[in-house]
């Protein structure tokens, strides 16, 4: 049997609430990618995990990453950070369709190398990457220093298109993705993992302020 039929299976084992799928949909609608239902799961599992109360997301989109950890952590907040104002209003709508009180959400628009600097060290439980794949090493930077000891990064599309594991690939993006990678299964002040659903879920756990 091939990995490509494990991994086919393991996404499709996922059945997404209908708020989710909705959210999913209307995500396809205006060209914006989400993540896929097996990465949401294992957002949903991880925040569930880790009972966490404050989470930051590094890219709203329409709320399909939010509503899966929401799912996991129900009394968490979310501060998600976005550019596009008109994306965050429909992720706002659909939490507080899913039944999400409206003061476990907090949207900040601008970019997020402007807003991140700003924002408290070691105070979060989970920090999700999900935006601007050509900045993933700096978002990661900022990410490890928000999240408190023993708090976790999430960064989805670690295996970015299926291409970092390909050596013939070697655009910008890849390649950043694979020093990511290298540095930090290299260091001692983390715990990685990379999962191989949808095109690839990076967990990093900190493990020294």
């Amino acid at each position: 049997m091939s990995k490509e039929t494990n991994w086919k299976y393991a996404e499709d084992f996922v059945t997404e609430p209908a708020v989710i799928a909705q959210a999913r949909a209307h995500a396809a609608e205006l060209g914006v990618e989400s993540v896929s239902p097996g990465i949401g799961a294992q957002l949903a599992v991880l925040s569930g995990t880790a009972a966490a109360k404050a989470i930051v997301e590094i890219g709203t989109g329409v709320g399909v990453s939010g509503l899966w950890m929401f799912a996991g952590a129900p009394q968490a907040t979310i501060t998600s950070i976005d550019t596009e104002v008109d994306r965050q209003q429909s992720a706002r709508s659909a939490y507080l369709e899913a039944g999400i009180p409206a003061n476990r959400i907090r949207m900040i628009t601008g970019r997020a190398r402007d807003v991140l600097p700003r924002m408290n060290e070691n105070t979060y439980d989970l920090v999700l990457v999900d935006a601007d794949a050509e900045s993933v090493i700096e978002y990661v930077e900022h990410a490890l220093r928000l999240v408190r000891v023993g708090g976790t990064v999430l960064v989805p599309h670690a295996l970015w298109r299926d291409r970092v594991a390909d050596p013939v690939q070697r655009d910008s993006t890849v390649t950043d993705f694979r020093s990511l990678l290298t540095e930090l299964s290299q260091s001692p002040a983390v715990i990685t993992a990379l999962s191989p659903i949808g095109d690839g879920l990076l967990q990093i756990t900190k493990l020294v302020g």
